[in-house]
């Protein structure tokens, strides 16, 4: 009875190992439809990496490739030729079959050689085929309500600056150079201002309008007419420098001055230096006003000529009694109350390196940051850095938007 019964066990462990769902020690196995899937994937992204076309081209659907028709990815492999990749990898989520056909959820993850420390991550969506026992894939795209990358959008075309990388579709090769040399300019700057703890150098991507800036963004276009860039990237806390993206909207950034165009990639350039610091433990006023002093720092421009919504304001006696909220600084409001949210930040940043200093600055932007949460981070670091509290911060600072603005 004994042995029959341990050889029945071992029977039944191996036609478990044979269907690919269990191993011995009771613990699952690797799906074997998946790990197929996974398998052509691997080949598609060494193939990008390699910047070898044809082994790209092996890993698509046959069928895209008929009647004289471009491969289903062959456009995005071209627009991509241009990038300098140091990593390129997919890692299949999700897998849905229905017969010789499959969708792939899967996390691209990527980096730019020479600038990236840690991946880009984007969820895409992969159709795949079988043919002949084998999966070729029929399209990728980014998955529901994720952004485009800038290679979906046309060829890409790549200018190197001294601290930067400027990534452009549709724009000629010396607007890309302006670009690249204000980027340039905006590194020393923040760095001077900030300190030397982050990468210092920056990636750019300047798509062809908004309409393709809000793609890079996941977005509709219409939240971003009036913003003339914005800088993505995985807040900080994990002690990895993220990879940042700074992305133009070409159509508003296009009508500003010179000063203008500076202060914008400045404020931009501020966002990738305190990216390590910047939790959810910093409120926008903060790091939106922090970004905005950086820009602003040593441009000669007054109070009044850096706040000029908040100055109205006041001059009609409306000071606020609080600092901005989160909310004030929504794309899709009104376009008053954002600019009066930024400007309020602006002015408390200020106020600090004029009445505390600039190292007190940086230094109470980093203790905010380094808090376990948002609740009772800015209080903390008041006290700590500032010694002071919340609301003699707030008094001081409707008596600083008063002095330098009423």
């Amino acid at each position: 009875m004994a042995g029959r019964g341990r050889a029945s066990g071992i029977v039944a462990c191996c036609a478990l190992l044979l269907t690919g769902l269990v191993g011995c020690g009771g613990r699952p196995g690797p799906d074997i439809r998946t790990a197929a899937v996974q398998q052509v994937l691997d080949r598609r992204a060494a193939a990008v990496l390699d910047g070898n076309r044809p082994a790209f081209l092996a890993t698509e659907a046959r069928s895209a490739g008929a009647a004289g028709r471009p491969a289903a990815g062959a456009s995005e492999f071209d627009n991509l030729r241009a990038v300098p990749l140091a990593a390129w990898s997919y890692r299949v989520t999700a897998l849905h079959r229905t017969g010789d056909r499959a969708s792939a959820d899967a996390e691209l993850r990527y980096r730019i050689k020479g600038y990236d420390r840690a991946p880009v991550t984007a969820a895409r969506v992969l159709r795949l085929v079988r043919t002949g026992g084998r999966w070729y894939v029929s399209s990728e795209e980014p998955a529901k309500k994720a952004p485009e990358q800038l290679w979906e959008q046309g060829a890409v075309e790549t200018v190197r600056g001294a601290h930067s990388l400027v990534l452009g579709v549709g724009q000629p090769r010396a607007v890309l150079r302006i670009y690249a040399d204000l980027a340039d300019r905006s590194v020393p700057a923040v760095t001077e201002a900030w300190g030397t703890d982050w990468a210092r150098h920056v990636v750019v991507l300047v798509p062809r309008s908004v309409q393709g800036m809000a793609g890079l963004l996941g977005a509709t276009a219409s939240g971003y007419r009036g913003i003339a860039a914005v800088t993505t990237g995985e807040a900080g806390g994990t002690g990895k420098a993220p990879a940042d993206r700074v992305i133009v909207n070409p159509d508003a950034y296009g009508v500003l001055g010179d000063l203008g165009k500076q202060i914008v990639l400045r404020h931009e350039t501020a966002h990738v230096a305190t990216r390590a610091h910047t939790t959810a433990a910093t409120p926008l006023w903060l790091s939106e006003g922090y970004a905005d002093y950086a820009g602003y720092r040593d441009s000669g421009r007054t109070a009044r000529e850096a706040a000029p919504e908040l100055g109205r304001s006041i001059a009609l006696g409306h000071v606020p009694a609080t600092l901005p909220k989160d909310a004030d600084f929504a794309f899709s409001g009104d376009a008053d109350t954002l600019a009066r949210a930024y400007e309020g930040g602006w002015t408390a940043c200020r106020m600090i390196a004029d009445r505390w200093g600039e190292a007190r600055l940086n230094a109470f932007y980093r203790a905010v940051g380094d808090h376990r949460g948002r609740a009772g981070a800015v209080e903390a670091a008041l006290g700590r850095v500032l010694r002071t509290t919340p609301e003699r911060f707030t008094e001081q600072w409707r008596a600083y938007l008063r002095a330098r603005l009423g």
